[in-house]
C-alpha cells in the first residue's frame, strides 16, 4: 500500500485506475472501488486511485469546502478496501487547464494505464471535456479501455459527498452514517485546554482537529472515542464554551470519556459521532452547567449502552 503526492513518482504497468475526489469514501464510492479492486486483482494488475487536494470545486469557485476526510484519512479508507496505490495530486488552476488528452497521456506514461473506471457523471480536463465518450476515444489511441459505473442510490436518491456534508452541517449524524456506511469521524492529538472540565470534575480531552474538516454544528454529542485499540463512551462538546469563553471564534472539540481516568496528552483520539443530544447553551451559573453535564453523561450512557 503506497500513498503518493506526485504522479511523477510512479512508474507502474497495466494499472486499473479510477479518478475522483472520493470525499468520505461513501457507499456510492465503494461500488466503484470494490469493482476496481476485484477486476484489477483478477487480472494481476495494481488497483490505483487518483484523487485531489484541495477539493477541485474550492479551487475553481473560490468557495471554501470543508471535506469529510483529510487526504490521509481518505487514503486509509481506500487501502482498507484493497486499493494498492493512492495518489493525492495537488489540484491547482494550472492543472484544471490541462486538456484531457494531455492529462490521460500523463496517466498512461506513469501508471501504464490499461483500464479506467469512472462514475456516471465523471469528467476531467480543461472545460471538463474529458467525459466518458471522449475518454473512450482517447483510450483507443493511447491503449486503455473505459468502463462507466452507474451511481448508487437509495430511497433518498443518489448518494453524494455534497449531501453528506449537508447532513453533517446540521448535525444529522445518523443519516450521515447511513450514507457513508460508517459513522462520521473527527480526531487529532489531545492537547492542553483551559482545564475547566477538570475543575468541574468532568475532565475533557481537548482535540486538535484538522480545521479543513467538515464540523458538526455547536452542541453536545454522544460519541464513541477510540484510543488505539480501546473504545470508550464519550459525551462530546463542539462549540465556543459560551459560559466561560463567549469571545472564542473557532469551535473547540472536547470529549469527556466515561469510566476513564488517564493522562492522554499527546495521544491521538478519534471520535465517532452517534447522535446530537442538544444545542450548546450559555449558563448563568456553574451549578446549572454541572447539572446539565450530568444529564448529558446519562443520555450518552443510555444511548450507547444499547449498542453493546
Amino acid at each position: 500500500m503506497q500513498h503518493h503526492r506526485f504522479l511523477e513518482e510512479l512508474t507502474l504497468k497495466n494499472s486499473y485506475l479510477t479518478v475522483g475526489v472520493f470525499d468520505g469514501v461513501h457507499r456510492g464510492h465503494r461500488e466503484i472501488i470494490h469493482k476496481l479492486v476485484r477486476d484489477a486483482h483478477m487480472n494481476n494488475a495494481p488497483a490505483v486511485v487518483l484523487t485531489f487536494e484541495p477539493h477541485p470545486a474550492s479551487v475553481l469557485t473560490g468557495r471554501e469546502i470543508r471535506c469529510l476526510t483529510t487526504s490521509d484519512e481518505r487514503a486509509d479508507l481506500l487501502f482498507s478496501l484493497g486499493v494498492d496505490t493512492v495518489i493525492t495530486q495537488r489540484f491547482t488552476p494550472d492543472l484544471s487547464a490541462v486538456p484531457a488528452h494531455e492529462y490521460m497521456s500523463r496517466l498512461k506514461s506513469h501508471l501504464g494505464l490499461s483500464h479506467l473506471l469512472v462514475g456516471y457523471d465523471f469528467a476531467l480536463g480543461k472545460g471538463r471535456e474529458g467525459n466518458a465518450p471522449r475518454l473512450t476515444e482517447i483510450g483507443l489511441e493511447l491503449g486503455y479501455t473505459v468502463e462507466v459505473v452507474p451511481a448508487l442510490g437509495d430511497e433518498s436518491g443518489v448518494i453524494s459527498s455534497t449531501e453528506i456534508r449537508k447532513l453533517v452541517s446540521i448535525g444529522d449524524m445518523a443519516e450521515a452514517a447511513k450514507l457513508l456506511g460508517y459513522r462520521y469521524r473527527m480526531g487529532g492529538e489531545v492537547i492542553h485546554g483551559e482545564g475547566r472540565g477538570k475543575k468541574l470534575n468532568f475532565p475533557t480531552a481537548n482535540i486538535d482537529y484538522p480545521k479543513q474538516k467538515a464540523i458538526p454544528p455547536n452542541g453536545i454529542y454522544a460519541c464513541w472515542a477510540r484510543l488505539g485499540a480501546e473504545r470508550y463512551m464519550a459525551a462530546t462538546n463542539i462549540g465556543l464554551n459560551p459560559t466561560f469563553t463567549p469571545e472564542r471564534k473557532i469551535p473547540s472539540l472536547e470529549a469527556y470519556l466515561l469510566d476513564f481516568d488517564r493522562d492522554i496528552y499527546g495521544e491521538i483520539l478519534t471520535l465517532e459521532f452517534v447522535a446530537r443530544l442538544r444545542d450548546e447553551i450559555r449558563y448563568t451559573n456553574v451549578e446549572a452547567l454541572i447539572e446539565q453535564i450530568h444529564e448529558d453523561v446519562k443520555q450518552t450512557r443510555v444511548l450507547l449502552s444499547a449498542e453493546i
